[in-house]
């Protein structure tokens, strides 16, 4: 509580607890839904909207400023993957994805002009039978996807439908915890409504009482100085008398 000392008139009011410096990223949350009636007043919400809208409006901040909070992104080192490096540049420039070749897939004779070159048609044979090798091979994983597909597939449902009873066991879990939460946080803002509403009546008056007390502290104080000047006036010395312990009668 600040009092007035000598002729100086301060304001008479609670002082507040010493705020404490918050951390650099803690969230201070002091809303209490569960008791504040105003978050279901329309008339509360289109004064907060307009205000939200008024401030939009009147900022200058572009949406990349509301990003340079968070930590920078991390340089990406493709050092030991060149492929890597190389399909990064290319989406950073926005080019278009290289075409497959698909010519090694493809069985063609030589040309006419090696027709009669025995390499050409050697590397045209290797090609045929690497071709028909893997024909072979794809034979034989159609072979084995119809032997062993069906009960692969039931085994991999399985496995899904496990991971999705998991995953929803976890979600009930969650929504559990949330609602306990909830319905603790309401007991408690609740069970506090009648002090929190005995405190601000109190606080309210209380500063009421010394809004009274600054009045009653300015009219003597007014009513010094009018004392004061009249004794200047009728010559007397206040100082002198004070240490001498007499006064003059003032006249009524």
């Amino acid at each position: 509580m600040a009092a007035g000392n000598g002729g100086n008139t301060d304001i008479l009011m609670l002082e507040a607890p010493p705020q404490l410096p918050a951390a650099p990223a803690a969230v201070i949350i002091d809303a209490l839904p569960y008791i504040d009636d105003d978050y279901g007043n329309p008339k509360v919400k289109a004064e907060v909207d307009r205000l939200v809208e008024d401030e939009m409006r009147r900022s200058s901040a572009k949406p990349s400023d509301f990003l340079k909070s968070l930590p920078p992104l991390p340089t990406f080192n493709f050092q030991d993957h060149p492929m890597l490096a190389r399909e990064y540049e290319r989406v950073r420039a926005g080019k278009p994805p290289v075409q497959m070749d698909t010519s090694r897939y493809g069985l063609e004779v030589p040309p006419m002009n090696k027709r009669n070159d025995e390499t050409a048609w050697l590397q045209a044979l290797q090609k045929a039978q690497r071709l028909l090798q893997h024909q072979v091979i794809r034979l034989e994983n159609l072979d084995l996807m119809s032997k062993h597909g069906p009960e692969v597939w039931k085994l991999y449902n399985q496995q899904l439908e496990a991971f999705l009873s998991r995953m929803q066991s976890q979600v009930l879990e969650l929504n559990g915890n949330i609602e306990s939460v909830n319905r603790e946080r309401k007991y408690h803002q609740q069970n506090t409504a009648y002090e929190l509403t005995a405190l601000s009546t109190q606080w309210r008056e209380l500063c009421l009482k010394n809004i009274e007390i600054q009045t009653a502290c300015a009219e003597v104080e007014t009513r010094i100085e009018e004392l004061r000047s009249e004794a200047a006036t009728r010559g007397w010395s206040l100082e002198a008398n004070a240490e001498n312990g007499t006064f003059p009668l003032a006249e009524k």
